[in-house]
């Protein structure tokens, strides 16, 4: 991480402090108001602290993180800031793998300590990134058009299949099914924060590697090339920690919209382009707007729970039609 372009930036240190802020929200929201002195006990306070509140923040923290990197390599990767991973299919992809694994081999989901899902879910965002790649590239560069409508395409395929996932599920199946399609962070266990955190450490700690790379391949892939830079072997690692990280994500949370769009997009409007600062800045506001978005989850409809998905795609919605209505104007 290129934390020297990052020491003298005063918006880089806000962002910094604004994290333990929404950390202390996070942990002091709830229908169970905590005794701090009682936390380390064995009491209610400390099994609500230790048992739900902590792994929930942390798996929203790696959640968040993960989700924005990811958006704000692949808008770079595919030269467009509208290629979030959602608006292309590969979370769609994901989560279709995934919920297979969980409708037909769900009693085997628990193999392995809980890392068939995540791995399903995996070779489901390969694949669909893969597959948008291949499609949406020519010797011209990236079409934004085909790139577009391949992720409408395999958005309707996988909207499909999980359709006819829930036709076959049974009632317990199709309860969790349809839960964790909405996005839920209810379901934080340590184990499984132990599965995203072996992703989330290598992913979050690779891809601002690639952030000079990355800038190169702005430029075009032939330019890049001329460069000196194996335009081939980057795409092809950026394209897996991108699928690795979504696919993890996915098989935890659920489908959580609009994280990889507005976030990186919010830091290049802030920043600029330059994906050394780009990347590792769009982890530290993803994670924050993330838990930020589960606080109002757990508020709005209290003493109920909405699901997290549900307000990011609330948020993010109206954001995107913002960023397409710029965009039109900015062409005239």
């Amino acid at each position: 991480m290129e934390w020297y372009i990052l020491r003298s930036d005063k918006w880089f240190w806000l962002l910094l402090l604004s994290l333990p802020l929404s950390v202390l929200l996070s942990l002091s929201t709830g229908p169970v108001e905590l005794n701090w002195s009682a936390i380390t006990g064995d009491g209610v306070a400390g099994q609500v602290f230790w048992q739900l509140r902590l792994p929930r923040l942390l798996l929203t923290l790696m959640a968040g993180a993960l989700l924005a990197i990811t958006g704000g390599a692949a808008q770079s990767l595919f030269r467009n800031p509208l290629a979030d991973p959602g608006l292309i299919g590969v979370s769609a992809g994901a989560a279709l793998s995934a919920g297979l694994m969980m409708v037909l081999l769900g009693s085997y989901i628990s193999l392995l300590g809980g890392f068939l899902l995540p791995l399903a879910a995996f070779l489901g965002g390969v694949a669909t990134t893969l597959l948008v790649a291949r499609l949406a590239g020519s010797l011209q560069g990236v079409s934004v058009t085909t790139m577009l409508l391949c992720g409408i395409a395999i958005n309707a395929i996988a909207a499909a299949g999980l359709g006819g996932l829930k036709y076959l599920a049974a009632d317990q199946e199709l309860r969790q099914l349809s839960f964790w399609l909405l996005g839920s962070l209810n379901h934080s266990r340590w184990q499984d924060l132990l599965v995203l955190a072996l992703v989330a450490v290598p992913v979050l700690l690779l891809l601002p590697r690639f952030g000079q790379k990355l800038n190169l391949l702005l430029l075009g892939e032939q330019q890049a090339s001329l460069l000196g830079l194996n335009v081939l072997r980057c795409k092809r690692v950026i394209i897996l920690l991108i699928a690795l990280g979504v696919g993890a994500v996915v098989a935890l949370t659920g489908i959580i919209s609009f994280m990889g769009l507005v976030v990186p997009h919010l830091i290049r409007l802030m920043f600029g382009p330059d994906n050394r600062r780009l990347l590792p800045l769009s982890a530290l506001l993803g994670a924050t707007m993330l838990t930020l978005a589960d606080v109002l989850s757990r508020v709005l409809v209290a003493p109920a729970e909405l699901p997290v998905g549900v307000v990011t795609a609330l948020v993010g919605g109206p954001f995107f039609l913002l960023m397409l209505l710029h965009r039109r104007r900015s062409a005239l």
